[in-house]
């Protein structure tokens, strides 16, 4: 871990560059219209990849971010992934229906704990047919999850056709761990998606998790992670011009 904490460190992302790969998201149950009116408007402000939202809002989103560059995310089985395959498939093709572009997924983690296997398969393999090509992220819940289950769940999710393996809802045991993201990066390897959520509010947070192997990041802090990415680009800016300045030439 010394060495993805001097990976991070090293980490100089623009702003621009970081905010496009953060799903901006709101996923309390008792929020107003007007938070998801304003997460939008956050989410235009800052250029972030996506806000990621339950099915309920989806379509209020989807004609908020209209004609922007903005995509909407929509969160299917949240948090719990009990649902059956049918249910989660008709929730999530109803999402893209309404504008969803992505697609975050609860694994059925009762079944993956019982060793049910091709069941989660297929759960996984449900909704990814019924998106019609969309993105679909699989939250694995790592937090219920041993080092040896984490792995197993990521060749599943892998197997089933998804695009992104996810570590958390945020409402589980824990968020994401950089153990995990490293753990979830060295199963799937380079060409597959790993997201990272869950209890990432700081920049610092963000830049471990893309150090250990995430290249999504899903977070309700996103506005403070790029507003302390913008400060320590100014500050680092700011050390490079006096650096200029007041060398001494020899």
């Amino acid at each position: 871990m010394a060495e993805i904490e001097r990976r991070a460190q090293g980490l100089k992302l623009p702003p621009d560059q970081l905010a496009k790969m953060i799903d901006h998201a709101l996923l309390y149950p008792d929020s107003p219209r007007s938070s998801f009116k304003n997460l939008c408007l956050e989410a235009k402000k800052y250029h972030f990849h996506s806000v990621c939202v339950n099915p309920a809002w989806v379509k209020f989103c989807s004609e908020e971010l209209m004609d922007t560059d903005v995509k909407v995310v929509a969160a299917v089985s949240f948090p719990f992934g009990q649902m059956t395959p049918m249910m989660k498939a008709m929730e999530a093709s109803e999402a893209v229906e309404n504008g969803a572009s992505e697609v975050d997924m609860v694994m059925n983690i009762g079944a993956f704990k019982s060793k049910d296997y091709d069941y989660v398969r297929e759960d996984v393999e449900a909704v990814v047919e019924a998106v019609g090509g969309k993105i679909v992220k699989v939250i694995i819940e790592a937090g219920y999850l041993t080092d040896d289950e984490v792995v197993k769940a990521c060749e599943i999710v892998r197997q089933a056709g998804a695009h992104f393996v996810k570590t958390a809802t945020g409402f589980g045991p824990s968020g994401a761990t950089v153990r995990q993201v490293y753990l979830m990066r060295k199963t799937v390897g380079e060409n597959f998606g790993v997201k990272a959520s869950g209890g990432i509010r700081n920049l610092r947070d963000t830049l471990l998790m893309i150090a250990a192997g995430a290249n999504r990041i899903g977070s309700s802090s996103s506005v403070r992670i790029i507003e302390e990415c913008k400060a320590a680009e100014f500050n680092r800016s700011f050390e490079d011009t006096f650096n200029k300045i007041f060398t001494i030439p020899r």
